[in-house]
């Protein structure tokens, strides 16, 4: 992938971070204010110590994708219980597709490093 357009992806996948927490919040606050800063909070310290690219502790790529599966389901999940189907479904199959274009470009780039080819 080109640098331009994996910079964009990557954009794209900050963005559906913040959506996500933004969802786990707004549910959350619907059923209790406690839940509605604990739910994203949850997410931010499971993220951060298992999925974030600088994360405390360094995990196979499975157990990565486990845990964005975790959090973008739980905010999907959180979505469906606002009764906001369309968005619901729409927003996991954009984070699917996201995930799947950033898996791919890291491998990719995985490949080119050990073949010693910088990024296009």
């Amino acid at each position: 992938m080109t640098r331009p357009l994996h910079l964009i992806n990557e954009a794209l996948a900050f963005l559906f971070e913040l959506a996500a927490l933004a969802a786990l919040a707004w549910w959350g606050f619907s059923v209790h204010p406690l839940l509605g800063i604990g739910a994203p909070l949850a997410a931010v310290i499971v993220w951060g110590l298992f999925a974030a690219p600088k994360a405390r502790f360094q995990i196979p790529l499975a157990g990565v994708i486990v845990v964005k599966a975790l959090v973008f389901g739980a905010a999907t999940a959180a979505l469906l219980a606002l009764d906001k189907p369309g968005l619901a479904i729409t927003f996991a199959i954009l984070v699917v597709i996201n995930t799947t274009i950033a898996t791919f470009d890291r491998n990719a780039a995985v490949v080119r490093a050990r073949a010693g080819r910088p990024m296009p």
